[in-house]
């Protein structure tokens, strides 16, 4: 017994001086906070509350976390719910993707789209893939694809370099393009082998000249590699219309400025629109110019506000005739994603696509212009029925790109814009990417884009036709106030010639 005493009281003694240290350690600096709280006059809840406010900031930095995975009901998140993201990642691993015992989505909510299923629907087997489109018929290169789910403008840049990677091998083995957004070419677009749509954005990233204008070689050199296959020129995009693109310096490596054309390190911030371009003949001049140089079909991205400006574009496509339209149009939502954007335009400009999409279908048909002009739909559409929706409106292409992005693991930890992206696709800390495998999350990119096909399939099968493209706008019905839905042709009227067109 004696022995044991020895051998605990020292030990006591030791934890007794520690606990006296530690507790020494909290009170000074409990002073020293409640001094600096009380000291400045910054914040009037820390001046007011010495100590103790300062909880308030970490409760609330805490939030977010505690309501996405403990307090938010599956349906109740922005701007991606439980219910879409937890279908995703499912979808993307190959995982069972059903759901049991009935819908957790609200029905009667205003807006919500309802299909309409056909008594007799087609048999199994007489569903057939989605027809091929062609764009570009007078471009030297035209193109042609049958893709309906297609990988939206992300810059090296904005996400990572194993990122890209997954995107480029996935999007070849699922058959569609990738947009390299308007960071530039890098090799990691091209080392995937899929189709690649290159984006010319404000700055000219990767293409640009000493001025920030044009530099024609470099868009040759850029269009020699096969994979390229069309030029999209950015105007503006959904979560900051009216303002370029924003890289933070943090994340503008050495290697991202040498493929953009720009210094390393310092913030980098796009013209909120191209010089050159100040008018509707301005634009058709540069879609032109840009055509001449590559040979391929070029067409713009836009978020779609006054439109007035489109029927405009329409009449001078006839004075110049129909070879001078652009070969596409994408257009983005005002609710649309980025790493980093102003609130006052992500949340307050811009029409979404609900309305956007039907009206800009609805122009270039009065105009006779919707087989020369292929429609791309982008922002938001990352489940099959928001997919059905946007064929039922009168799209040729659908593009996702944060779909694509919880495809890779991303878990909407609103970390895009800081360089700490714990799943390592929007940032360019290697620690944080070490977790992200190219070659395993290619196969997720893949699954997506497959379950996305096979239940936008479903829906169209279900409502009496053999592949999503045939979908027309009285399939879906949209509901009003009172919970009674109305069909999307009676809201937008579908015009005679689309039936012709389709």
């Amino acid at each position: 017994m004696e022995k044991f005493a020895s051998a605990v009281y020292p030990v006591m003694g030791l934890l007794s001086v520690l606990f006296v240290m530690v507790v020494g350690i909290l009170i000074v600096v409990f002073v020293v906070l409640y001094i600096a709280d009380r000291s400045q006059s910054r914040d009037a809840i820390r001046h007011n509350f010495p100590v103790l406010g300062r909880f308030r900031y970490l409760f609330s930095t805490l939030g977010e976390f505690f309501r996405q995975y403990f307090f938010a009901m599956d349906r109740e998140e922005m701007p991606f719910n439980r219910a879409e993201r937890d279908w995703v990642e499912k979808s993307s691993q190959g995982r069972d993707n059903t759901v049991a015992f009935g819908s957790s989505k609200i029905l009667t909510a205003p807006g919500t789209p309802i299909f309409v299923n056909c008594p007799f629907p087609p048999l199994d087997d007489q569903a057939c893939p989605p027809p091929p489109v062609l764009i570009g018929p007078y471009a030297r290169r035209p193109y042609e694809t049958a893709s309906l789910i297609n990988i939206s403008g992300m810059s090296f840049g904005a996400i990572s370099k194993p990122a890209v990677r997954a995107l480029s091998r996935g999007a070849k083995l699922a058959g569609c393009w990738m947009n390299t957004g308007e960071g530039g070419l890098s090799p990691y677009h091209l080392e995937g082998g899929c189709d690649i749509v290159f984006q010319i954005g404000t700055a000219k990233y990767g293409v640009r000249d000493a001025s920030g204008g044009l530099d024609e070689d470099k868009l040759r050199a850029v269009v020699a590699h096969p994979q390229v296959r069309m030029i999209e020129i950015k105007m503006s995009q959904g979560a900051k219309p009216g303002k370029g693109g924003m890289l933070p310096g943090a994340k503008v490596t050495p290697e991202i400025a040498a493929i953009r054309g720009i210094p390393a390190g310092r913030d980098s911030i796009s013209p909120n629109r191209h010089p050159e371009v100040d008018s509707v003949p301005d634009l058709l001049d540069f879609i032109a110019r840009v055509r001449e140089i590559s040979g391929l079909p070029v067409g713009f991205k836009a978020v779609i506000g006054g439109y007035g400006w489109l029927e405009e574009l329409c009449e001078a496509i006839h004075a110049r005739g129909i070879e001078s339209a652009p070969d596409f149009i994408t257009i983005d939502s005002g609710d649309g994603g980025t790493g980093a954007a102003p609130m006052p335009l992500m949340d307050s400009v811009g029409l979404t696509i609900k309305e956007s999409l039907p009206r800009v279908v609805d122009i270039l048909i009065r105009y006779g212009l919707r087989e020369r002009i292929r429609v791309i739909t982008s922002g938001k559409l990352i489940t099959p029925a928001e997919v059905a929706w946007a064929y039922c409106a009168g799209t040729d292409f659908v593009t996702s790109a944060r779909g694509f992005m919880f495809a890779l693991g991303c878990i909407q930890s609103l970390k895009c814009n800081k360089n700490t992206c714990p799943t390592g696709i929007a940032t360019h800390d290697e620690r944080l990417q070490g977790g992200l495998d190219p070659a395993e999350k290619s196969e997720r990119v893949r699954n997506f884009a497959a379950k996305i096909t096979y239940g936008t399939g479903l829906i169209a099968h279900s409502c009496g036709v053999g592949q999503p493209r045939a979908l027309r706008r009285y399939h879906c019905r949209i509901v009003q106030q009172g919970s009674v839905s109305v069909p999307l042709s009676e809201l937008r009227p579908e015009p005679e010639i689309l039936e012709k067109y389709r």
